[in-house]
């Protein structure tokens, strides 16, 4: 699958060689607010954890993974990422033709549309290969998040308990799916 540049940002696929980048942006206690109530993941929780995690899930010829967004000047700066993957992988309900997508900025670019920009191009590349079905969740004091879904055409489905291995809370989840 292929993300194309949009007009500020190009995107590549993340593996565990991004490691410092996945630890730097978790490094922001207002980034993980709501994921882990403001406490920063630590470099071993990252190498240990979070990276096998990706591995898991990731399918480079169907687009799954985390997808690193950088501006498309001459910095090349990475701002985030957007996940992919299919809805419930974790949870034992997995829905391949549902992906769920998510994403984690930097503080730094908040407000400005990038992860907007992101998940949209993210999103042109997955429907290019096929899918039609996009959710996501989100805590319901996460308006940031919840507005993106909204400017992505996700409508609120459900509030449900969302628990694996790392995560266990209430979540609202929107989709695009018609109810």
């Amino acid at each position: 699958m292929i993300v194309h540049p949009s007009e500020r940002l190009t995107y590549r696929r993340i593996s565990a060689a991004d490691s410092d980048f996945l630890f730097a942006i978790d490094q922001d206690e207002e980034v993980m607010r709501f994921l882990t109530g403001g406490r920063k993941t630590t470099r071993q929780e990252v190498d240990e954890v979070f990276i096998p995690r990706i591995e898991s899930f990731s399918n480079e010829e169907k687009g799954w993974g985390l997808w690193q967004a950088s501006l498309a000047d001459n910095t090349g700066e990475a701002l985030g990422w957007i996940l992919v993957r299919p809805m419930g992988f974790f949870t034992g309900n997995v829905q391949e033709h549902n992906l769920e997508l998510g994403w984690r900025f930097s503080r730094k670019s908040w407000g400005k549309g990038y992860a907007t920009e992101a998940a949209k191009a993210v999103i042109a590349g997955l429907r290019a290969a096929g899918y039609t079905t996009f959710s996501a969740i989100a805590l319901a004091d996460n308006h940031a998040s919840i507005n993106i879904m909204k400017k992505l055409g996700m409508h609120y489905v459900r509030t449900e308990r969302y628990t694996d291995a790392i995560f266990d809370d209430d979540v609202e989840v929107y989709s695009t799916a018609k109810q």
